[in-house]
């Protein structure tokens, strides 16, 4: 192919616009201003084809260019090579092996949204807002999504180097990752007090809503059924759309759930809620901190605005955009934009607000309360003297199980114990009122 065929063909269709534009007469003003700016893309590509130092190839020119056009819309839009494209894919379907964040550009910054749950990267410490400076010694400065999540996946049991900057560390933060396979369960449950129940969501994927059921089914078969449930959506990143709706609707009977709003008519969209059988009207509260994004932010914010749950925690992530992907060609290329916005129902955007929690409680553990031996006097109990009988449930010399181990780790979870404590008070004065 000759060097000036790219140039011929990209005139070629820049001409029979023309020729269209004039046809429906309409040449002048926005189609003006994009066969100028063509014309401008025309003229560089040849220059750069007949006098750049190096030989060029242009098809790789005209790709870098719409990925910077792309890339400049907005941090979640992106023109993805075919490897790219086909990650894409595997986050939501299939297995991958990488470290297990989920990432964002923000003002141009690698920044992390959220460890997952049960990785490398999560169980190393690395939390949301990390912001990510170096893969494996090579600096993220205007690197491309796609390109840093390639870094950072690869073979299972090979090391990663990441460099991390955290806010109030005094210096950068090194860590070497083993990469494992990524975990695809995304829901657990636990019983954390008799008649309470615990449903944590690390993400939304294909069979989320499936596993929520199931979970939910067991929580409920709990004698005389729940009365109060903690939904735990804590550094949950999101996921798909249509499995945060469907989650949300177990919960809601009627109202909006969530709307969404673009530029274009077919992309406006409301989800309403369907009545429940079973019903499930007892108390919610939902859990929320910075590494809540996305679907879990729909989530949260249907709850809350159709006064559902209690939000607890800190303030979510706040990407309130809504992406479309399309496949471009038959060599594998794809395109991710941006084509509305999400609003609760009650009409607020979240995007870059996030959803603000009803009652703020910072992260932490509920330390124990250090014991005064000079007092032992005033504090003795039963159960301190010599010889005491046992409670009945230590006397049947119960084994301590992986799930009494994770019970006591909630307990010890500042904002879980917060929650459990609404949930408990509120049983306790609906019966005081009369309303139980």
């Amino acid at each position: 192919m000759k060097k000036t065929n790219w140039v011929e063909l990209i005139q070629f269709w820049m001409t029979a616009a023309v020729i269209l534009m004039l046809t429906a007469g309409s040449v002048y003003g926005a189609e003006e201003k994009t066969y100028e700016a063509l014309k401008l893309f025309a003229d560089v590509l040849e220059e750069l084809e007949n006098n750049y130092v190096d030989e060029v190839k242009p098809e790789e020119l005209v790709r870098n260019a719409i990925m910077g056009m792309v890339g400049n819309l907005d941090p979640h839009s992106s023109f993805m090579p075919p490897d790219a494209f086909e990650d894409l894919q595997d986050d939501t379907k299939g297995e991958f092996s990488g470290i297990g964040i989920v990432i964002t550009m923000k003002d141009g910054i690698l920044t992390v949204v959220s460890p997952i749950e049960g990785t490398p990267a999560y169980e190393a410490g690395i939390t949301a807002g990390d912001i990510i400076v170096k893969i494996d010694d090579v600096s993220t400065k205007d690197i491309a999504m796609w390109e840093s999540v390639k870094k950072m996946r690869g073979p299972r049991y090979e090391q990663v180097t990441i460099t991390i900057i955290r806010e109030g560390a005094p210096a950068p933060l090194v860590f070497t990752l083993k990469r494992d396979m990524i975990p695809m369960t995304s829901v657990r449950s636990a019983i954390p007090a008799p008649g309470f129940g615990y449903l944590r969501i690390t993400n939304f994927r294909m069979n989320t809503l499936d596993d929520v059921v199931e979970q939910l089914s067991e929580l409920e078969k709990q004698e005389n059924g729940l009365k109060g449930l903690i939904i735990d959506l804590r550094d949950n990143p999101g996921g798909l759309l249509d499995q945060a709706i469907r989650i949300s609707d177990l919960f809601i009977d009627k109202g909006i759930i969530v709307s969404i709003k673009g530029r274009i008519k077919k992309n406006n969209q409301e989800f309403k809620a369907h009545p429940n059988f079973p019903e499930r009207n007892y108390p919610i509260v939902t859990l929320i901190n910075g590494g809540s994004a996305s679907a879990s932010e729909i989530v949260a914010g249907a709850l809350k605005d159709n006064s559902r749950s209690l939000i607890l925690g800190t303030t979510s992530f706040g990407k309130g955009s809504v992406q479309t992907v399309r496949p471009l060609n038959k060599d594998g290329f794809g395109l991710k934009y941006t084509i509305a916005r999400y609003y609760t129902p009650s009409g607020h955007s979240i995007q870059a607000k996030g959803i603000q929690p009803d009652i703020r409680v910072e992260p932490g553990t509920v330390e124990q309360a250090p014991k005064d031996d000079s007092a032992f006097d005033l504090i003795l109990k039963e159960k301190d003297l010599k010889n005491s009988l046992k409670p009945e449930e230590e006397a049947k010399n119960k084994k301590k199980t992986q799930k009494d181990a994770e019970i006591e780790k909630l307990n010890k979870d500042i904002q879980v114990k917060r929650a459990l404590d609404i949930l408990i008070s509120y049983g306790v004065f609906s019966k005081i009122n009369g309303t139980n």
